[in-house]
């Protein structure tokens, strides 16, 4: 990968390209990055905000309201955390809840960073700030991968008077089980029960979850032993999650054995428990256990929900029994529940699969006449049809639902090649496409792009190469948008290698590439683990000038870089 900051290498003669070498660096244009400044001053001059006495709270300059376009979004947003930084500077006072709201709509903006400065203006500058806005802040960076900051956070706040609360430390141990870090997570654990804290059953919930996954469900059985003996106090959350990891292993006997054991442990089953053992039966087909379980919940008073309904219509589709699953739904129906897609969805599927088109299409007109719009899974269960070779029904269809949408067909085509893609059904996607452009659709660079990244995710790499030359046949020019997607396509691929090929042939056709094209390069080699090199690719193109400081901030955090 070390050669990547030197030159490329051309792309292998299996797939379409070119055999020049390109030095990378050359290419970068030297873009200037629209000024923030020009944004403040604009707000300065033409808003009426008198400096207030260092004694008093200021307030910021509204950030919410005006023109909605992101750009314009995005400056006053901006604006309004340069006016703080100014006004902090200065010695003056935040006006806190102003400044909270600040702090959560930087971070829905994907400015972690500048969400984290503003919570270190307002401890600078003495301000009380409760448990809730740095718990947030805390969430916000677990949830993008980006524990080890939140841990600093953690400590740094704890430095400054404010002791995290078991919620706090939920966030962290969450953050450490979703990355694989069940280790450190228990550490955190022992940390938490000596401060004081106590575990509650999102903790036991987070950490048994990860236990099974990562170790097997024996693994967090013992896990649950040990806890146990430390003192924790897991309830019927904790048991449901061991439930689930022996249902998930197969060992149905076991999850049986288990399930009966609970109230010997202390605790009742619950309908989420019911439904994690019944699902299981469902799927495996053992029905006269499955009405037996269902009896004893109706006997206990423990009522169905509207997964138990969906649990059993999914399963009974999966096997082929259709009547059964309709008769699930209408029961559904009288008893007060109000179906959702995965109620109609895999009874769509399977009539398609069958190739039971008018049953299919009976069951589609009941499910918008209740109210229920067709979704992604709707779109895929359709396209059952073109693997049976009825390419031409599902297509009827399709027009049928769209004729019946809001939108304009051209978006509705877009929208439902690009779900088929996203789920894997590129084939499909594809066969149907050709029946959208016999009727006068035509695919513009959004449906393409997905397509591309269809192949991709499907492991097609040579299929995806092969739109650009059909493209090109076709006297359609690849724009930027079809080679971010094939690169993002490659780099998801792990062939980060081919994807700097993609590189130099987009520069060479024409194309200039754009900050989403460095970014996800980036991405793709910090994702084979050479993150130094990576950190310096970063670098390197932040101080050329074609990398804006918020994506700088945003790739620093979330791979850890040191620039």
């Amino acid at each position: 990968m070390a050669a990547f900051l030197h030159s490329v290498s051309p792309i292998p003669t299996q797939t379409p390209g070119i055999t020049k070498k390109t030095h990378f660096f050359s290419q970068i244009p030297n873009l200037q990055t629209e000024s923030l400044s020009k944004g403040f001053s604009k707000v300065l001059a033409t808003t009426h905000i008198s400096i207030p006495s260092k004694e008093s709270f200021f307030s910021l300059p509204n950030w919410k309201n005006g023109r909605n376009d992101q750009k314009t979004k995005e400056l006053r947003l901006n604006d309004a955390f340069l006016y703080l930084e100014y006004m902090v500077n200065k010695g003056h006072k935040p006006d806190l809840p102003q400044c909270t709201h600040l702090m959560i709509d930087l971070c829905k903006s994907n400015k972690i960073r500048k969400a984290l400065r503003v919570m270190e203006m307002l401890v600078g500058a003495g301000c009380s700030v409760d448990h809730s806005s740095y718990t947030y802040l805390v969430n916000q960076l677990c949830k993008r991968g980006n524990v080890g900051y939140a841990m600093q956070l953690v400590e740094r706040m704890e430095e400054h008077g404010f002791p995290p609360t078991t919620i706090t430390y939920n966030s962290l141990v969450r953050g450490l089980c979703v990355h694989g870090n069940l280790h450190l997570s228990l550490q955190l654990l022992d940390k938490l029960m000596q401060k004081g804290l106590i575990p509650n059953v999102f903790t036991y919930s987070f950490l048994l979850e990860a236990a099974y996954k990562e170790r097997g469900v024996d693994e967090a059985m013992r896990l649950l032993d040990e806890i146990i003996v430390k003192g924790g106090r897991p309830n019927l959350v904790s048991y449901n999650v061991l439930l689930t990891g022996l249902c998930k292993e197969g060992r149905m006997q076991e999850a049986i054995g288990f399930f009966r054991s609970l109230p010997s442990k202390g605790f009742n089953p619950n309908v989420v428990t019911y439904n994690i053992l019944l699902r299981s039966l469902c799927y495996e087909g053992r029905w006269e256990d499955a009405e037996k379980l269902l009896a004893e919940m109706n006997d206990i008073g423990c009522n169905p929900t509207l997964i138990t309904y969906n649990i059993l219509i999914g399963s009974l589709s999966l096997h082929g029994r259709i009547d059964q699953a309709l008769d699930i739904l209408g029961e559904m129906a009288r008893n007060g529940f109000r179906p959702n897609g995965a109620s109609y969805n895999p009874i769509i599927a399977r009539l398609c699969q069958e190739r039971k088109v008018d049953q299919a299409m009976k069951c589609l007109n009941q499910m918008i006449y209740t109210h229920c719009n067709p979704n992604e899974g709707t779109y895929n269960a359709i396209a059952m049809l073109c693997r049976e070779a009825m390419v031409e029904e599902a297509f009827n269809i399709f027009q049928i639902l769209g004729n019946k949408q809001n939108y304009s067909m051209h978006e509705f085509y877009k929208n439902a090649v690009s779900s088929l893609c996203r789920k894997g059904n590129t084939l499909p996607a594809f066969q149907l496409l050709y029946e959208m452009t016999k009727n006068g659709f035509t695919p513009d660079s959004y449906t393409i792009s997905s397509l591309i990244r269809g192949l991709c995710l499907e492991g097609m790499l040579d299929e995806a190469f092969k739109i650009f030359v059909v493209m090109e046949e076709n006297d359609c020019r690849p724009d930027i948008d079809n080679y971010n997607a094939l690169i993002l396509g490659l780099c998801k691929a792990q062939r980060t290698d081919l994807s700097v090929d993609v590189f130099a042939m987009m520069i060479e056709k024409g194309n200039m590439p754009n900050e989403s094209t460095y970014a996800i390069i980036v991405e793709g080699i910090a994702h084979e683990q050479e993150t130094e090199l990576a950190g310096n690719l970063l670098k390197e193109l932040y101080s050329r000038q074609v990398m804006t400081r918020n994506t700088l901030e945003r790739l620093m955090m979330q791979y850890d870089f040191e620039l």
